[in-house]
């Protein structure tokens, strides 16, 4: 999907596309959920992770927290 916002009539391509009933009157609705998520993915791609370990190298029993109580 390009930057450019998804269109209602394209939301109702795509729920096609995957096999999925969409009412003519929550294509606007899913378009614009859409949108938002594109949205929300596209900030988090831009951050950079180079420096975090994969989340298989977790090991939360070696955890130790020192915050006294």
């Amino acid at each position: 999907m390009s930057a450019a916002e998804l269109t209602p009539p394209e939301a109702a391509r795509w729920a096609a596309r995957a096999g999925l009933v969409l009412p003519a009157e929550r294509h606007a609705a899913v378009a614009a959920v859409a949108d938002h998520i594109h949205s929300v993915v596209a900030v988090l791609r831009e951050l950079d992770f180079a420096d975090v370990p994969p989340a298989a190298a977790y090991r939360a029993a070696e955890e130790h927290h020192d915050a006294a109580v």
